[in-house]
């Protein structure tokens, strides 16, 4: 009987030692999932800490040339648009600046040419281009497609001055 309890015992222990064996290797595996999580966390914060830091400093270093480079665009935009206004004045402006009509936009100028003298020969849309690699922008194209293919008209439009719509001249 001593020996049937010693083997039982035997056994009891073989069963404890493979219980032991699982629930360790399973402690170490949930351990090691639970630091792989805290050092993917870690690093993550630690890196959008860096990434801040970094951020910062290069926002501290760049500013002031981004602001300088701000105005000085700013200013080409604005050298650009006074010189638009002022180009009938300049020399080499082929026109009489009495017959130019800024409007801006899609075109700068219409130039009614010889209007001021009681002698119109021509009517002249310009656009005003300034830069190394003047453009025109796709509407400024398709206002010089319009006039060069002479899809160009002239209209009357009269106005009852009753407050009511304006109707086309000879209605």
């Amino acid at each position: 009987m001593l020996e049937f309890a010693l083997f039982l015992a035997i056994i009891a222990l073989l069963i404890l030692v493979v219980l032991y064996l699982r629930l360790r290797g399973v402690v170490e595996s949930r351990a090691e999932e639970k630091f792989r999580e805290w050092k993917s966390n870690s690093l993550e914060n630690e890196a959008r800490t860096l990434a801040s830091l970094y951020n910062r400093e290069w926002i501290g270093q760049e500013e002031d040339r981004i602001r300088r480079d701000a105005v000085k665009k700013s200013e080409s935009v604005i050298q650009g648009k006074v010189t638009e206004h002022l180009i009938p004045y300049f020399p080499g402006f082929s026109y009489n600046p009495k017959d130019a009509r800024f409007l801006g936009s899609p075109v700068d100028f219409v130039i009614f040419d010889g209007l001021s003298s009681g002698d119109l020969k021509k009517v002249v849309f310009v656009e005003v281009k300034s830069g190394k690699k003047p453009a025109l922008s796709s509407r400024e194209r398709m206002v010089r497609d319009c006039i060069n293919n002479l899809a160009v008209s002239y209209e009357v439009l009269h106005h009852l001055g009753n407050g009511g719509d304006p109707e086309p001249a000879g209605s």
